[in-house]
């Protein structure tokens, strides 16, 4: 059977629990978390996002955020290439970009460390279409929902007997190990905005195991997107990891004859451009819930704008996750 790529948007969390994978309650929580940020880095953080007390709630207040820790990197390497013996920044600027990747890979970690399981209803046809096609998954957001269901079902194991390779091998990131070679034809999974089980150590981005997360862990990473829209694809261009990612996207999508586009909202652009790049020679099927305030005929529409086709197919249902046609060829 032919390939499909399906890309799994924050619906699929806040079809479970929508209190629990709500990025507003987690940004919150984090924040609000005594130990995890010093309060001068949270006094810092609250002017940038708007001074007063302010407190991050959404990823489009966090444009100002990252035109600083940009401004802190820049004024940080200028003194290193330099040796200057005067630094541009303070000691709490010069600490700044990494607080707020810390902090942002807090969020990232509350919104993983969730106890419970997609159902097994949706699980089960959806485990065994990836298995039997090898068709690729992508995922937007943080959560072990997929990650882990996909792990306990065995279908991401060794090299030789996998049916969906990340690029994550024991001595770390490396894009070779996401080429297909000795005749080899698992799919991908892609992390497109990164998880919080990757950490940078000597040099290289390894991932943890799923039990060595925990709120405590100290590593932030370059390798979670969670920033402004218009700053994404810079954060993405940053990670080798998450270019690389998002380079295999293309490659998936080539090879696809259908696109299932899962929970998504339709906010990125960056994800918007490379969908509607193959949406003219392939079938985009969208699922998204109902309870956006529009019509079944308004949200069609604002799809079709999107991925710039009309050969689409729209899923517009109170329950994403009674949805188990993966196989259906429209």
């Amino acid at each position: 059977m032919p390939r499909k790529t399906l890309i799994f948007g924050n619906g699929l969390g806040m079809a479970l629990d929508p209190r629990h994978f709500s990025l507003t309650n987690a940004m919150a929580e984090v924040w609000a978390d005594p130990v995890a940020l010093p309060d001068v880095q949270k006094q810092l953080i609250s002017q940038c996002v708007g001074g007063n007390g302010a407190i991050p709630e959404r990823e489009d207040q966090l444009d100002p955020l990252h035109l600083v820790i940009s401004a802190c990197k820049t004024l940080a390497s200028i003194n290193m290439s330099q040796r200057m013996d005067v630094h541009w920044l303070s000691q709490e600027g010069q600490q700044f970009p990494v607080a707020v990747a810390n902090y942002i890979h807090k969020v990232a970690t509350r919104l993983h460390l969730y106890g419970g399981e997609l159902p097994p209803a949706f699980l089960g046809p959806l485990i065994d279409f990836v298995r039997r096609t090898k068709s690729h998954v992508a995922t937007l957001n943080y959560d072990k929902l997929l990650y882990g269901a996909f792990l306990d079902a065995n279908l991401m194991a060794g090299y030789f007997d996998t049916t969906l390779v990340d690029g994550m091998i024991g001595g770390g990131f490396s894009s070779d190990s996401l080429e297909r070679r000795y005749g080899n034809d698992y799919g991908y999974y892609l992390h497109l905005h990164g998880s919080p089980l990757f950490f940078d150590h000597h040099g290289l981005a390894r991932k943890r195991d799923r039990h060595q997360l925990n709120p405590f862990s100290p590593e932030g990473s370059d390798h979670i997107v969670l920033t402004h829209v218009r700053h994404k694809r810079s954060v993405i261009g940053a990670s080798m990891v998450l270019s690389a990612y998002w380079n295999y996207l293309n490659f998936c999508l080539s090879e696809s004859e259908e696109i299932i586009v899962f929970g998504y909202s339709g906010d990125d652009l960056h994800l918007n451009d490379v969908i509607a790049a193959y949406a003219q020679s392939r079938h985009v099927v969208v699922v998204e819930w109902n309870g956006v305030a529009a019509t079944d005929q308004q949200r069609h529409w604002f799809w079709t704008q999107k991925f710039k086709t009309t050969n689409l197919h729209h899923w517009y249902l109170p329950n994403i996750l009674a949805f188990n046609q993966w196989e259906y060829n429209y």
